[in-house]
């Protein structure tokens, strides 16, 4: 079997983790969201991809699902006495060697795309990782603050103001001028499946859609989404302050209508949700109903295994 994941950060390697198990003798392709992506103190750092990779290759910090196991924080540190900002967004020194590597590498002329399967050789995730697309694409977010109206990075808005600033817009600036990375497209024209784990559906899977010939070849395959929402709050982080920026209510049955049947064919929600099974904006998408939960690994595996099930049945 051939599965292709578009895939945000900690909520997708969780559910890959999951997948893994369940369907352990699958080629999966996982689409990185690469609209988090930032040039920080002169290097590149693309969270997602990062997260995804050492989730998947044992490197990952379990409590926070993001950033390096048994980190250290010496080069923070250094950098603060220097006065060298930012001073929100915090690197461990493991991570900063990832950083140096990825900038290293891309400042020798070699596209985001050859990069990552570079730097997975080390991680061996099990799963071939590509970005979405080797072209710059940033994630903006248009507020005003008070100090006029203005974009900031998506990262500023995330990680310093916690999403706190109401956003008017979203926007993944450069997008529209850029191509999917190599691969890409081959992997989802060729997928007997495409999976949505319960990722940010405005931020990650929202961006990767957002690439020029992404969402018009996932439309045309079996497509099956894991709701990020449960009992009408997010999981994980600040969807909701993602999803009132572009005017889609809180909930599972509003996310998956957000899709839509154009896009999707299956869609998980909670139990908690079960009442909204029957809400007329699903019409035209398959909804079952389960634990949403990841709460441990064979939790995870059965709702990837649910997911997988529910393409069978809609191919």
């Amino acid at each position: 079997m051939r599965i292709t994941v578009l895939a945000g950060g900690v909520g997708a390697a969780r559910f890959l983790r999951g997948l893994k198990a369940a369907a352990p003798d699958a080629e999966i392709t996982v689409i990185g969201n690469t609209g988090d992506d930032i040039t920080l103190f002169g290097l590149r750092v693309c969270p997602d991809l990062d997260t995804v990779m050492y989730t998947l290759g044992g490197g990952i910090n379990e409590d926070q699902g993001w950033g390096r196991a048994g980190e250290t924080f010496a080069i923070r540190d250094e950098l603060a006495g220097y006065g060298a900002g930012p001073d929100w967004f915090t690197l461990g020194d493991r991570d900063f060697a990832t950083h140096i590597a990825r900038s290293q590498l891309l400042a020798g002329g070699h596209p985001l795309s050859a990069v990552t399967e570079i730097l997975c050789r080390r991680w061996q995730p099990g799963i071939r990782l590509l970005p979405m697309s080797d072209d710059q694409i940033e994630t903006h977010v248009l507020i005003d603050d008070g100090d006029g109206r203005r974009y900031v990075h998506f990262q500023e808005w995330w990680v310093r103001m916690h999403a706190q600033v109401p956003a008017a817009a979203i926007v993944p600036a450069g997008a529209a001028d850029a191509r999917p990375a190599p691969g890409v497209l081959d992997a989802i024209t060729g997928a007997d499946v495409v999976l949505f784990p319960p990722s940010n559906p405005v931020v990650s899977i929202g961006t990767i859609l957002a690439v020029p010939g992404i969402r018009e070849a996932v439309a045309a395959r079996t497509v099956v989404g894991v709701s990020p929402i449960i009992g009408g709050a997010p999981v994980r982080g600040m969807a909701d302050a993602c999803l009132t920026a572009i005017g889609v209510p809180t909930s599972a049955a509003a996310v998956g209508a957000h899709y839509g049947a154009g896009l999707i064919d299956g869609w998980l929600m909670d139990n908690e949700d079960k009442a909204a099974a029957a809400d007329t904006a699903l019409t035209g998408i398959e909804v079952r109903i389960m634990p949403l939960y990841m709460h441990d690994l064979a939790a995870t595996a059965d709702i990837a295994r649910a997911a997988l099930d529910l393409a069978a049945g809609l191919t």
